[in-house]
């Protein structure tokens, strides 16, 4: 499962922008088997993905806003492409989006670009945080009726636990409905305080074990750790939510055995 562990880059995205060379080459060295891409920071594509092959860091797929989806999709895929992955994620909705309305059109529009893209492969993906709930949609809150498993819909789930908690569900149940429709997950814990932030995955209140358990189960290829927020260096706050997960994965493998 180890080789199944992405670093998000937007939890170094402040680093990114002086060294995106750099950043990569430490986290290879950490122990990272691979990133997930969310923005070039003036770097070209030929650039990063010259420095992923250098390292042998895999893309977990690449993170790409609503807007430039409908309207640059071709350069879209031309990034997905040069860095070898086939899973396109859509990161967030605008604030101006967050109506019934808005959310239909998304799910319409990342449809269609998921049956022009099909035949080549790609997956579409959304990824979630806690705005999605307070919309609500033929009696079900946005997200799932943005991430509806049925056969018909073409957007995948890219959950993001944190948010699944901060909306107030619990993400192990959560994501049961997404068996085979989720190729990445989010991995972001909460910590243990009032404040409810964001925590170093294996610090804070979200038991990640059986998520894991689930994952190997259900059809997740990548593991991918975000934190937003972090209480100092952000490769620190990597180390250790990498150090933890990899902890979880010894102790679940000598249960096993």
């Amino acid at each position: 499962m180890k080789h199944k562990f992405a670093a998000q880059l937007f939890t170094v995205r402040d680093l990114l922008k002086d060294d995106f060379p750099g950043v990569l080459r430490e986290l290879k060295e950490m122990g990272w088997s691979g990133v997930q891409i969310s923005g070039l920071f003036g770097y070209s594509k030929e650039e990063i993905a010259a420095v992923l092959q250098e390292t042998g860091l895999k893309a977990a797929g690449v993170h790409v806003g609503i807007d430039r989806l409908r309207e640059d999709l071709q350069a879209v895929v031309e990034e997905a492409e040069v860095f070898n992955t086939k899973d396109i994620v859509c990161p967030y909705v605008p604030d101006e989006l967050r109506t019934v309305e808005g959310y239909q059109a998304i799910k319409r529009d990342l449809n269609e670009i998921a049956n022009k893209l099909e035949g080549d492969g790609y997956r579409i993906s959304y990824h979630n945080h806690d705005f999605e709930f307070e919309t609500i949609i033929n009696g079900t809150p946005a997200l799932e009726y943005m991430l509806d498993p049925d056969e018909e819909n073409q957007v995948f789930a890219e959950i993001d636990t944190y948010w699944v908690k901060k909306a107030g569900y619990d993400p192990l149940n959560f994501i049961q409905k997404y068996s085979y429709r989720m190729p990445i997950i989010h991995l972001k814990d909460m910590t243990l305080d009032d404040n409810q932030t964001f925590a170093e995955v294996g610090t804070g209140s979200i038991d990640f074990k059986p998520i894991l358990t689930w994952g190997e189960e259900n059809g997740v290829e990548w593991y991918a750790v975000e934190q937003d927020e972090c209480p100092g260096d952000p490769m620190d706050s990597l180390q250790i939510s990498l150090d933890n997960l990899n902890g979880m994965v010894e102790k679940r493998t000598t249960k096993t055995n």
